[in-house]
């Protein structure tokens, strides 16, 4: 699936609120998540968000992807060479995509808990946490798809 058909299923999912709503499990030490759906095309996860909840910088290895808000805000950071990264929030009722070779971070904003539809496709498998060393260099790790991104610096 392309991106922008990634950002339309999740947007439909975020509306549809039986799909995923007794699912939905806040926690003030991590985040909660839940994979909805994996097939040979497409994997969509539930994740929950409170406050300081922040997956570091991370790619997404072979995978695009897209995001819906259905509660609450997250801020995504898009990381800038030789400057500060490139926020934007994405409030309930709004989404935004990514490709493979995106570097961003997906943080929580605001003072309600959030809840956010994934959708990744080729079925995301690994992805890379990117370590900032003293003096800007990035250092990327290689994690599971399975493992729970946090910042890493």
């Amino acid at each position: 699936m392309t991106e922008p058909e990634l950002e339309v299923l999740v947007r439909e999912l975020a509306e549809d609120r039986s799909q995923w709503e007794h699912l939905v499990r806040h926690s003030r030490e991590q985040r909660e998540y839940v994979e909805l759906h994996r097939d040979d095309d497409v994997a969509v996860w539930l994740i929950c968000w409170m406050d300081e909840h922040d997956t570091g910088f991370h790619d997404h290895d072979l995978s695009g992807g897209a995001v819906a808000v259905a509660e609450g805000a997250v801020a995504e950071d898009r990381l800038a060479l030789g400057g500060p990264p490139v926020t934007r929030v994405a409030k309930a009722g709004e989404s935004f995509h990514f490709t493979a070779s995106d570097i961003h971070r997906v943080r929580h904003c605001g003072s309600e808990p959030a809840v956010t539809i994934h959708a990744y496709s080729p079925p995301l498998w690994r992805m890379g946490a990117y370590e900032i060393l003293p003096g800007g260099e990035l250092r990327r790790h290689s994690l599971s798809y399975a493992e729970e991104l946090r910042p890493l610096s």
